[in-house]
């Protein structure tokens, strides 16, 4: 390390290896490539390495815990390695870096938040004295399709921590994360009857007109004086424009901002039923994450960062986002802080972006959480 332990190029570099091995979630071999350079960082340091691997067509997670610590509820940190952008996307998003800004596929969301929570642990490392508490970082590879084959590890992780801090990327000028809403999918299959829609339209039931009919009712739960959101996404039916559709399909995104709302709308959103004889409509699908809202214990590990932040020189504020992550799983149980990962912006776009100036101190805010949480 240097004598300056944050030193911008110093990260940036870091980040710069970790952005170049694309890990689109499909794609468990990229992941696992990223998850082999990941791990080999912690071989010098104080630290175990636990790899769990992979399963249902994802990449392996890694568990890191410090060799200080481990006998009590400690610190976990909860960051993914995969990233939406498929193979290739490299070429057109190489990484690069324009003043204060640097590019990148999943540079922002999240491999800067990754990146500069373990650059803040080598620190913690390189330090004299041991902080209080054992850190625990997991990275896991499945995170943007909502967490399937690491849930259950992220609730085991969470129930055994006093605190967790999740590194997603920063809100609106670097404001961190203490709410989430909760989050349901659901799938919407239609049955009709098929026919010629020219000679014979009485003998058919079309599935295409009963979906809309489900879209109408579905769109209708909107509310958004509430913040609550249901967005039907993705339909498909039919085969031809002279058939009577015998098939349509929907796939059909909620979003909650507490678990009443979840409480009274997944029921509704299950319930619908086919308004046409004949026509027969299944619907199936669940909260996939809960939400995350604010708690006393949360509110405390705020404060106390906003007071950390305010030492090293700048302003923490606080935002509740639509967007789920792996912190909606821990919120319930455990005090949770959430965007603690890099400033930027286009999260999932073709400019993905990290503001390079806001590396130093995000990562001296992992740093001094660390040190100082007990």
């Amino acid at each position: 390390m240097s004598s300056n332990p944050f030193e911008t190029a110093v990260i940036l570099d870091g980040i710069r290896r970790w952005v170049e091995i694309e890990s689109p979630t499909e794609r468990p071999d990229q992941v696992n490539k990223l998850a082999d350079l990941v791990a080999s960082g912690y071989r010098d340091l104080p630290a175990t390495v636990e790899r769990i691997a992979g399963r249902d067509g994802c990449g392996d997670h890694l568990v890191t815990r410090s060799s200080w610590g481990q006998e009590a509820p400690g610190i976990l940190v909860l960051s993914h390695l995969d990233t939406v952008h498929p193979i290739g996307f490299i070429e057109r998003l190489p990484f690069k870096v324009e003043g204060d800004v640097a590019f990148g596929p999943g540079i922002y969301d999240m491999k800067g938040g990754a990146y500069i929570a373990y650059h803040a642990f080598r620190q913690v490392c390189a330090d004299g004295a041991r902080p209080p508490l054992g850190i625990t970082q997991l990275y896991v590879s499945d995170e943007e399709i909502g967490s399937p084959t690491s849930r259950a590890l992220i609730e085991k992780e969470g129930r055994k921590a006093k605190y967790v801090l999740v590194t997603e990327p920063a809100r609106d000028g670097g404001k961190i994360v203490t709410g989430r809403k909760g989050v349901g999918r659901f799938d919407v299959t239609i049955k009709g009857t098929p026919a010629h829609a020219g000679s014979r339209p009485e003998d058919g039931r079309s599935a295409v007109r009963e979906l809309g009919n489900i879209i109408l009712a579905l769109e209708g739960m909107n509310d958004l004086t509430r913040g609550v959101t249901v967005n039907v996404g993705i339909v498909r039916g039919g085969t031809k424009p002279n058939v009577i559709a015998e098939e349509a399909y929907a796939e059909v995104d909620m979003r909650v901002p507490t678990m009443a709302d979840a409480d009274e709308l997944v029921p509704k959103i299950l319930g619908i039923t086919s308004r046409t004889e004949g026509v027969s409509v299944k619907i199936s699908g669940e909260l996939n994450r809960p939400p995350y809202e604010k708690s006393n214990a949360g509110a405390a590990l705020y404060e106390h960062a906003r007071g950390l932040a305010a030492e090293l020189g700048f302003e923490l504020a606080d935002v509740f986002t639509g967007g789920g992550s792996d912190g909606n799983f821990t919120a319930a149980y455990t005090a949770t802080l959430d965007g603690l990962g890099v400033d930027g912006k286009g999260a999932h776009t073709h400019y993905e972006q990290l503001f390079v100036s806001s590396l130093a101190p995000r990562a001296r805010l992992l740093h001094r959480l660390y040190q100082t949480l007990r």
